[in-house]
C-alpha cells in the first residue's frame, strides 16, 4: 500500500471520529440540560425551603454542618435534595420511633392494631420515607446529568484533538511521496 493512501485512510478515520465525538458531545450536553432543568423544575414546584440561618433546626451536629450552606434557600438542585434527605428528613425520622424503620414500626402496628401511637408513627414514617426516597431519586437523576456534562466535555475535548490530528494528517499526506510504500521491506543480502 502506498504511503499517501495509508495517510488518507487514517486521516479520514480521524475525521469520522471527530464528527462522532461532536455528535456524542451534543447529545450528552442535551442530556445534562434535560436532567438539570427537569430536576430543578420538579423540586422548585414542591416549594421546599431550608430552615433559616441561625434557626434551632440547624443547631444539631447531625444537621447544621450539612445544611448551613443552604440556610433559607429553596431546594432546587440534586445536591440540595441529597443533603435535605440525608441530613434533615433522615435525622427527624430517626427520632420518631427510637430509630426504628418504617418496616419495623409497621410490623409492630400490625401486631397491635389498637395502638394509636404506633399507627401515627407508621403514617409519619411512611410519609417521611416517601419524601426522602423521592428527593434521593431527584439527586440520582441530577447526578446522571452531572456525569453527562463531564462526558460531554471529554467528548468535545477528544473531538478537538482528533480535529487537529485530522488537519495534520491531511497536511502530511500532501508532503509525502505518493509512491512511497508504507512499510519498507528489509534489504536482502
Amino acid at each position: 500500500m502506498r504511503r499517501r493512501t495509508f495517510d488518507l485512510i487514517l486521516t479520514a478515520i480521524g475525521g469520522v471520529l471527530t464528527v462522532g465525538l461532536l455528535i456524542a458531545g451534543g447529545l450528552l450536553t442535551w442530556g445534562y440540560n434535560f436532567a438539570n432543568s427537569t430536576v430543578h423544575d420538579q423540586l422548585a414546584a414542591q416549594q421546599i425551603y431550608f430552615p433559616a440561618k441561625g434557626s434551632d433546626a440547624l443547631k444539631s451536629e447531625e444537621i447544621g454542618p450539612y445544611l448551613n450552606q443552604y440556610a433559607g434557600k429553596q431546594l432546587t438542585t440534586g445536591a440540595q435534595a441529597e443533603a435535605y434527605a440525608d441530613h434533615f428528613i433522615k435525622v427527624h425520622l430517626s427520632e420518631i420511633a427510637g430509630g426504628k424503620t418504617y418496616s419495623q414500626v409497621s410490623t409492630e402496628a400490625q401486631a397491635n392494631p389498637d395502638d394509636e401511637k404506633l399507627a401515627a408513627q407508621v403514617q409519619t414514617l411512611f410519609r417521611g420515607e416517601t419524601l426522602r426516597g423521592m428527593l434521593l431519586n431527584a439527586y440520582a437523576f441530577w447526578k446522571f446529568g452531572q456525569i453527562a456534562l463531564y462526558s460531554a466535555i471529554a467528548s468535545f475535548a477528544g473531538a478537538l484533538v482528533f480535529l487537529v490530528l485530522t488537519f495534520l494528517g491531511f497536511r502530511h499526506s500532501r508532503r509525502v511521496d505518493p509512491e512511497a510504500p508504507v512499510f519498507e521491506k528489509p534489504a536482502t543480502a
